[in-house]
């Protein structure tokens, strides 16, 4: 789906979100209540410019409309891979946008993930993943890397990965397997605008994606592990 259909369908025909460049910013009204919308679109690479230019919405909410909740939709082909943006420091702008949206939450604005189209590595780290909770579209593509990149990194064969893939999620793309691993906490079908609503109304006072992982059976150690570190520290 693209963001103008979407748009429509959870807020109306004039639903006052603009684009600009890549970028997607605006605030709508939902439920009688004003809602902070900012995201991405066209499968938009994450460099700099457009980190910056997420953060400084943000950065704009929380300082002119304190408390309001903001809504990020995620749609990126992840970090922007690009000489220049690493020399302007990429992991910096990034990191960033990724405090931003950590101190909203931290100010009480309420902070929704939802990934409508496409979301891979260090884009949809610093974004939906930094949220009080992300969704996703049951059509959306979620993943880390393919699997030809992930064998070449590892060194291990591709076939092996394929293998492991069909029963491990952390190993396989897919919005399914988000949801598995607690990374994605619900998908959105039917009713749009109530799949909002419930989203808005439900979200988590703290993280439990390790939990949740836990017990949907796709990261089984990871919750644990938290708690061992936790009561040692």
């Amino acid at each position: 789906m693209n963001w103008t259909s979407l748009a429509e369908a959870l807020f109306g025909a004039n639903h006052g979100i603009a684009r600009e460049g890549d970028v997607l910013r605006g605030t709508v009204s939902f439920e009688g209540e004003p809602l902070a919308v900012i995201g991405t679109t066209d499968h938009a690479p994450i460099g700099v410019q457009l980190a910056l230019a997420q953060a400084r919405v943000v950065l704009d909410v929380m300082t002119n409309h304190p408390g309001r909740a903001i809504l990020l939709l995620i749609d990126t082909q992840g970090q922007q891979l690009r000489r220049r943006d690493e020399l302007l420091g990429i992991n910096r702008a990034m990191a960033h946008l990724g405090m931003c949206i950590d101190t909203a939450r931290r100010r009480g604005h309420r902070v929704l993930g939802l990934v409508y189209d496409q979301a891979l590595s260090g884009g949809f780290i610093t974004s939906g993943l930094m949220a009080d909770a992300c969704d996703a579209l049951p059509e959306a593509e979620i993943r880390v890397m393919r699997l030809p990149a992930m064998s070449r990194v590892t060194k291990l064969p591709e076939s092996f990965l394929a293998e492991l893939s069909a029963s491990n999620p952390v190993f396989a793309p897919g919005v399914g397997n988000y949801v598995a691993m607690g990374g994605v906490r619900r998908l959105w079908e039917g009713d749009l605008r109530a799949a909002l609503r419930t989203a808005l109304s439900d979200l988590p006072s703290r993280d439990q994606r390790a939990e949740d992982g836990k017990a949907r059976g796709g990261r089984r150690m990871a919750a644990d592990v938290v708690k061992r570190v936790l009561d040692a520290a």
